[in-house]
């Protein structure tokens, strides 16, 4: 009897995960190609978990949570990892001739035939998110490797021979693949290795948090920094002086590049990787959180034929991940755009990017001179930092060129008596700024184990004290999907300033920053704490990550 499924679209729908705008929007987009449950992922529209919960029922498969699996690692040996990664799917127990898998799609009938022949058994299915399957994978199908090797003393801390940190099949090779697959599956944005006393300590930088990985043997430093380097084509030799670099590589079949950078410490060589995702969907400027006012606002400066533009919040605050979002949106065959950075983060096709290189003098002030003789319509700077590159960007700005860059202030207001301290102009300034957005990244919390709970008074105060109310607040109770911290990714938090021209004049007059301030909120102005708990009030995070970034008045 032909069993009646009903479409997943639907039982979203009807589950209120779903709307029907949202839906319609993700079939006229997605790729024909996709599976629709992919698309709806991509687009953050749900969470893993959430269509896990309805295939579940979809389907009638059972779905299981990995994390503190008690996993049969001899099952191991009957799906290859290569086969495990490629298709996500991870062995769970044996019972007589069945076999039980968990897998992301219970639904890939050639991989379960494919198991069907390889293994002899007769395949259940289970259904387990994407993320849980590759963490199980890098966790347990490596745990037979031991490194051994490594830990003998042939790898006693002396001179490392390059053959040694080349070969393939070597463990120390095998350990630097693990390290950055682990990486990948956890979506860390750097990779710390920091030499101590007595070990080597190697720390993720997850959702702008660090935490330890694990604690390698001191005798492995070595061989270990030599591995990088020689991935990173730096000089093995030299250990004296500080290092950058770059490579390639692909982690769970999609490209990852890396940016390493050595220094010198009194125990060792430190190493830093910073992993730059090339299939990341930071570059649509509607998927960085903007509040609708902001986004309009940021939008109509960027659309401006001249203008400076400026970016500005701490290091790590996510400026370039907007930078980039910005300039894919302007980027058209109509326009040459050039960008001079330190380093040139992502690359960019259409797009001509220039790489600082102090010690040949092409520093951000000289390389900006030479683009201007290069007939651009925009041009951007990675920073701001010194008056000279300061007057070219604004000089730039007043012959007709739109200018983006990035400036180290800690809100849009400072930026104007940075520039100025800098020694630039007020009438520069005045007639050259077209707008200023700070921005911050805080945690989201994680959709799979959020709960509503009822404010504190602190947060009450707080809401009150900014004209705002607030009755429920969202925490993460914590879940195998973020690590129990309660946390899962990130979101930008925004303050735009729109130069208008009452500002101009009080900048021209060279007003107090609480002149400047006072029309900012007559315009209408949503500074970086007001974005926060707006953003808190949606349940996107909590109170704590924005008092993190931003200051109370």
């Amino acid at each position: 009897m032909k069993q009646t499924r009903r479409r997943l679209g639907d039982l979203l729908i009807e589950s209120g995960l779903l709307t029907e705008e949202q839906l319609q929007i993700t079939l006229q987009d997605k790729p024909a190609e996709q599976k629709l449950g992919d698309a709806l992922l991509h687009r953050g529209y749900i969470t893993e978990q959430q269509l896990i919960e309805v295939l579940e029922f979809q389907l009638g498969i059972p779905h299981i949570s990995l994390y503190r699996y008690p996993f049969d690692t001899s099952l191991f040996n009957l799906i290859s990892k290569e086969t495990a990664k490629r298709n996500l799917v991870i062995p769970l127990k044996k019972d007589g001739d069945k076999l039980y898998v968990a897998m992301a799609d219970p639904m890939d009938f050639f991989t379960i035939d494919d198991l069907r022949l390889s293994t002899g058994f007769h395949i259940e299915t289970a259904i387990a998110t994407k993320d849980d399957i590759i963490r199980a994978i890098n966790k347990f199908y490596d745990i037979d490797e031991d490194f051994e090797e490594l830990f003998g003393q042939e790898y006693a801390m002396k001179p490392v021979k390059e053959e040694k940190a080349t070969d393939a099949d070597s463990p120390i090779v095998r350990l630097v693949n693990q390290l950055l697959s682990n990486a990948g599956a956890n979506k860390a944005s750097d990779i710390h290795i920091d030499p101590q006393e007595t070990k080597v300590v190697v720390r993720y930088r997850i959702d702008g948090m660090l935490r330890i990985e694990r604690v390698l043997p001191k005798h492995l430093q070595n061989v270990l920094t030599a591995r990088l380097k020689i991935m990173a084509n730096l000089d093995i030799t030299e250990n004296r002086v500080p290092q950058d670099g770059r490579f390639k590589v692909n982690l769970d079949f999609h490209p990852v590049d890396l940016r390493v950078s050595t220094i010198p410490t009194v125990y060792g060589e430190k190493i830093v990787l910073r992993l730059l995702d090339m299939g990341s969907t930071l570059n649509d400027l509607n998927k960085l959180g903007f509040h609708p006012l902001h986004l309009q606002r940021f939008t109509s400066m960027i659309s401006r034929p001249n203008g400076i533009v400026l970016i500005t919040g701490p290091t790590g605050s996510g400026k370039s991940s907007t930078l980039y979002a910005a300039l894919n949106k302007l980027n058209s065959e109509e326009v040459n755009i050039v960008t001079i950075e330190d380093p040139v983060e992502y690359q960019i096709e259409g797009i001509n990017q220039i790489q600082v290189n102090q010690t040949v003098g092409m520093t951000f002030a000289a390389g900006l001179r030479s683009i201007l003789r290069q007939d651009p319509n925009i041009i951007m700077v990675g920073e701001i930092r010194d008056r000279e590159t300061a007057e070219v960007a604004i000089r730039a700005s007043l012959t007709g060129h739109l200018v983006l860059s990035t400036l180290h202030t800690n809100d849009a207001l400072t930026s104007v008596s940075r520039l100025m301290d800098m020694g630039v102009e007020p009438f520069l300034v005045a007639s050259s700024l077209s707008g200023v957005i700070s921005q911050r990244l805080v945690r989201k919390v994680c959709r799979d184990c959020a709960e509503a709970h009822s404010p504190t008074k602190r947060e009450l105060d707080i809401f009150a004290k900014r004209g705002l109310e607030i009755s429920t607040v969202w925490r993460g109770r914590g879940c195998a999907s973020c690590n129990m911290t309660g946390y899962r990714g990130r979101l930008a938090v925004h303050e735009v300033l729109a130069v208008n021209e009452e500002l101009r004049k009080a900048i021209m007059n060279e007003e107090t920053v609480t002149k400047l301030h006072e029309i900012a909120v007559k315009n209408k102005t949503i500074f970086l704490l007001d974005d926060g708990l707006l953003k808190v009030k949606q349940g996107l995070t909590t109170t704590e990550e924005i008092l993190r970034v931003a200051s109370i008045e």
